[in-house]
């Protein structure tokens, strides 16, 4: 151990992941920066054109439409995700016969590869082949089917839905263990006191489990923004790219239109939309004492 209390010995160890985070991330988000000034279709030599790009970006009605798509799927998933994941957890901090079942069967999904959840949502929402308006269907319902996807306004509601159907699991697992770090004495202390469930639970839980909210709150923001596979799976941004999603529109613009220069603009639009929004929640969040 003695070996490790030396800070040069200490920056060898670090060294070879600070390697690989360097050139796989920190050079790919320089390299693409760099290209989004740049007039480039991959394939040839870029031409440099300034600024053009992100003008184009925000002259862009897709670009809005997406950003649009991403803001409704984020507000929803903050909502729901943060609120439903930490009402889970607390159900499941109690110990009940089968919940250990539960918890394998919420926390399931999270490691369905997005693709498979992809073509499983298909079957369930496809306005043609879909499980939803079948059963609307036999059920005499008519008017209650929907163009759940592939339609102009319900997509990124869909999405959404998946995403939560995904997530859930994962970030009730992540609340749960931040409950399970709060001590049981303050519990003891709160009950002496004459506190109910209730109070307990806001008084005591939720601002002890502050630092779990965080992080949840930061994962859904970026992975919110991460959202592609699943998207490109059910409707490919379609039609007319009116359910793209930011990452996804990036995608296409990059690669299906071969603008690579214009791509890779939207990409650090996106890259910076990420971490403002994540800059301003850890400021707002943050300790007073760090004040």
């Amino acid at each position: 151990m003695h070996w490790l209390s030396k800070r040069r010995n200490l920056f060898i160890m670090i060294m070879p992941t600070l390697i690989v985070y360097t050139v796989y991330i920190v050079a790919s988000v320089c390299i693409a920066i760099y290209y989004s000034f740049t007039k480039y279709s991959g394939i040839g030599k870029a031409t440099w054109n300034g600024v053009q790009n992100y003008i184009r970006v925000f002259h862009d009605k897709f670009f809005w439409i997406s950003l649009k798509n991403t803001g409704i799927v984020l507000v929803i998933s903050l909502v729901a995700i943060t609120v439903l994941g930490f009402l889970l957890a607390n159900v499941f901090r109690v110990k009940r016969r089968g919940n250990d079942i539960c918890k394998a069967l919420i926390f399931s999904p999270a490691i369905i590869s997005p693709i498979i959840v992809g073509i499983i949502w298909i079957y369930i929402l496809d306005p043609e082949i879909g499980l939803l308006n079948s059963i609307l269907y036999k059920m005499g319902k008519e008017g209650w089917m929907q163009a759940w996807i592939g339609g102009t306004v319900l997509s990124p509601y869909m999405y959404a839905i998946i995403f939560l159907w995904r997530q859930l699991g994962y970030m009730s697992t992540i609340f749960l263990a931040g409950l399970n770090m709060i001590p049981g004495e303050i519990y003891e202390s709160a009950e002496i006191d004459g506190a109910n469930a209730w109070q307990q639970m806001i008084h005591v839980t939720i601002p002890m489990a502050k630092g779990t909210f965080n992080i949840v709150i930061l994962l859904i923001i970026t992975g919110v923004f991460k959202i592609f596979e699943f998207v490109t799976q059910l409707t490919a941004g379609g039609p007319n790219h009116l359910s793209e999603m930011l990452v996804t529109y990036s995608y296409t613009t990059t690669f299906s239109n071969g603008e690579y220069g214009y791509g890779m603009a939207l990409v650090t639009v996106t890259f910076i939309i990420t971490l403002v929004l994540s800059g301003i929640y850890n400021f707002i969040t943050r300790d007073k004492e760090e004040i």
